[in-house]
């Protein structure tokens, strides 16, 4: 499942998937448990504490799962992990009805899916602050700082291809020869109302306008098939990814700069149940540690590394983390 399905959905979609998940099987853990370890200096902040992680069902949503489950209990929590709950909407149900206590989700979807609100905001600060505020009025969680990572919507081009044409914004596009425009995406981002259309019009390229993009020139696909097709430049030159995929970097893409900022951010931020946080105020600061470290590249590697070379995401948290020096295998 992609990231992006859990951020397309409706709000109305979500409630109702949440109570069938929740009624029909429950929440069960991901395949496989996360490995156990300890911090490098061998203290345990979180001695005592009982926590229950949740995430999102695909693929980067596990793996921050695992990551945030691994680190919480080296640093002492007895943790319950319910990572790769069953559809988007049953790990925040499951939040808000107090069963987990620590998800990972996105400030677009906070803003769009859960709270119905239409207004783009391109500042990622701006947008994470309104989330914030909004969540911990009315539903009492709080939105951590945003880490470094921005899983949003994107074009993008083979890199051959995107030398060859001069391109390396949505801009330099636009000033392209109409025959060049050429662009591959998926259905259900071509029909959006916030999607491929008004982008082509926030760029004076309109859909099948004077000087815009022909509809000959769009090919409509499969999500997963756009990326194959954007590497070969047939029968696309541009098409739309999502910035932390692992594919952009295994298939040598070159991901355009959206300089009019028409894409709403979608910042990663773990968001954690304010008595949770109240009564654990050190989760602040170990969260942090983990979310400074959390970038495009790095998302794009991990998720690579699950999606493309068929790792396991407790594997992966754990190798990472490893790498990062936040943790030490444990005696």
């Amino acid at each position: 499942m992609s990231a992006t399905r859990a951020r397309l959905a409706t709000v109305a979609t979500l409630l109702v998937v949440a109570v069938i998940g929740l009624a029909g099987c429950g929440l069960v853990s991901s395949s496989g448990t996360f490995k156990q370890a300890s911090l490098p200096d061998g203290s345990r902040p979180l001695d005592g504490a009982k926590l229950t992680v949740t995430s999102k069902s695909f693929t980067e949503g596990v793996i921050l799962g695992k990551i945030t489950a691994t680190y919480l209990a080296a640093a002492g929590a007895d943790v319950t992990d319910l990572t790769g709950a069953p559809g988007s909407a049953s790990s925040r149900q499951a939040q808000l009805n107090g069963d987990a206590d620590i998800l990972w989700e996105y400030t677009g979807t906070g803003w769009v899916n859960y709270h119905n609100e239409t207004e783009t905001i391109s500042d990622p600060k701006e947008l994470w602050q309104k989330v914030h505020d909004i969540e911990l009025k009315e539903n009492q969680l709080v939105w951590l700082p945003p880490a470094n990572f921005n899983d949003t919507y994107a074009f993008a081009a083979s890199t051959p291809t995107a030398k060859r044409l001069g391109v390396k914004s949505l801009s330099d596009v636009a000033k392209l020869p109409v025959a060049d425009r050429t662009f591959c995406v998926d259905d259900e981002f071509f029909s959006r109302p916030d999607g491929f259309k008004p982008m082509l019009e926030k760029y004076g390229m309109p859909l099948d306008g004077p000087n815009g993009v022909p509809l000959g020139n769009v090919t409509r696909m499969d999500a997963g098939v756009v990326y194959t097709s954007t590497a070969k430049s047939s029968p696309c030159n541009f098409g739309m990814v999502y910035t932390t995929d692992g594919r952009i970097k295994n298939l040598d893409l070159a991901v355009l700069e959206d300089d009019k900022k028409f894409f709403l951010p979608y910042s990663g931020t773990a968001v954690v149940r304010e008595d949770v946080m109240k009564r654990y105020p050190q989760l602040n600061e170990l969260l942090g540690t983990i979310s400074e470290r959390l970038t495009d590249n790095v998302m794009q590697e991990l998720n690579g590394r699950v999606d493309i070379d068929g790792e396991d995401p407790a594997d992966v948290a754990y190798d990472w983390l490893l790498s990062e020096k936040l943790i030490v295998p444990k005696d």
